[in-house]
């Protein structure tokens, strides 16, 4: 069949899937001036300085302390995660946000970032249908985030079928359209 021909040119990719493929990237949310919009986390390493961070976007102070954070959490919880810490020996990360054109600030990418790494590091895609957003902190905590709504009417525009959110962020679910919820 010439679906084309019938439906015309396709306009919606599945972005999330393409993207998440491969071990090192995972989708967030986040708030813009029109509304929420998925974002993408890659995370590499590279010989180098053992525990260096590069961090590349255009991002502002708090995202470049949210990506420090998610990876000295990381290390220092390697071994409860089930991570084998020579991973971490004479190397360099560097987590990158796609899209460098849109600016982008803001704590609540911090365990998108941390997903990132961890997927990096045990080899394993993140799923494809799942976003997340939320700040981290040292411990391990996810604290709650602004723009519930719009970064979960984000995900459903974008065929994602789950959403983590901090738990504290349960009674902002009420805002969402009931169809979306579900």
């Amino acid at each position: 069949y010439d679906v084309p021909t019938y439906l015309g040119r396709r306009r919606f990719l599945d972005e999330a899937a393409d993207r998440t493929v491969v071990p090192g990237v995972a989708t967030g949310l986040a708030v813009t001036g029109v509304g929420g919009d998925v974002l993408f986390v890659e995370a590499t390493s590279m010989p180098g300085e053992a525990g260096g961070l590069t961090v590349t976007g255009q991002l502002g102070d708090v995202m470049k302390e949210s990506a420090q954070i998610a990876l000295s959490y990381v290390r220092s919880r390697a071994g409860d995660l089930g991570l084998d810490t020579c991973r971490f020996e004479g190397q360099r990360f560097h987590v990158h946000f796609p899209a460098g054109a849109v600016p982008k600030d803001g704590p609540s990418a911090g365990i998108t970032m941390t997903t990132a790494l961890v997927s990096l590091l045990e080899g394993v895609p993140v799923r494809d249908t799942v976003a997340m957003t939320g700040e981290v902190t040292l411990q391990g905590r996810v604290l709650p985030i602004g723009g519930v709504k719009q970064k979960v009417l984000a995900a459903h525009r974008a065929g994602l079928r789950e959403v983590i959110l901090p738990a504290r962020n349960e009674p902002d679910i009420d805002d969402v359209p009931e169809t979306v919820r579900e």
